[in-house]
């Protein structure tokens, strides 16, 4: 399959996106992120093997990232933007939407550079995703830097909330709560969204 044009999806299509862009990262921020792994075992005797269990394993991270990632890897940049920007602005409009709710008081959370980093990831995962033809690894490699992007946005505004004591928190203490130890979950994200999103772009021919 030739590269797509995200310019090519029509209005109602990016529309629709970004819709279910704003209600997958509400309803992601809430629902905490497991990797189901089948343990398989091999039947006495017998060369096919059986399904002896499902392991869950937690991910220490919830699925809003993941959804931030899919709406640009499945609307473009366009939509992904808007669901963010929609996002953003009603958590700040005291909608309960954020993990730990909302409003204007937001703009002192430590992990609130993280959700204005969703803005311009979503941009960048879009544009990337686009770019070429929806191979997994373009879109796996479209929600990394998507990913690069929230924590050294996040980063940043963490940063300085700790330099004017905001956050009384040491730096290298509030980074590895809030960037490193979420990281290899998030990493792990990044990858279930290449995979679904290839998938799902498959399915609808583009």
């Amino acid at each position: 399959m030739s590269a797509l044009d995200q310019n090519k999806l029509s209005g109602l299509d990016k529309f629709l996106w970004a819709v279910i862009g704003l209600l997958l990262t509400i309803a992601g921020t809430f629902i905490p992120a497991n990797l189901a792994l089948p343990i398989i075992l091999p039947q006495a005797g017998q060369i096919p093997l059986r399904l002896e269990a499902v392991y869950t394993y937690p991910l220490q991270v919830t699925y809003q990232i993941g959804a931030v990632l899919l709406a640009g890897c499945m609307g473009g940049a366009e939509a992904a933007t808007l669901s963010q920007i929609a996002y953003l602005t009603l958590g700040l409009s005291s909608f309960p939407i954020f993990a730990y709710g909302g409003g204007l008081g937001y703009l002192q959370e430590p992990t609130f550079g993280y959700l204005l980093g969703f803005i311009p990831a979503a941009w960048l995962c879009g544009s990337l995703a686009f770019r070429q033809s929806a191979r997994l690894e373009t879109l796996t490699l479209s929600s990394f830097a998507g990913l690069v992007v929230i924590h050294a946005i996040g980063l940043v505004y963490l940063s300085g909330l700790v330099l004017f004591k905001i956050v009384p928190q040491p730096w290298w203490s509030a980074v590895t709560q809030y960037s490193l130890h979420p990281l290899p979950g998030q990493l792990i994200m990044v990858c279930i969204v290449g995979v679904v999103a290839r998938f799902l772009r498959l399915i609808l021919f583009y």
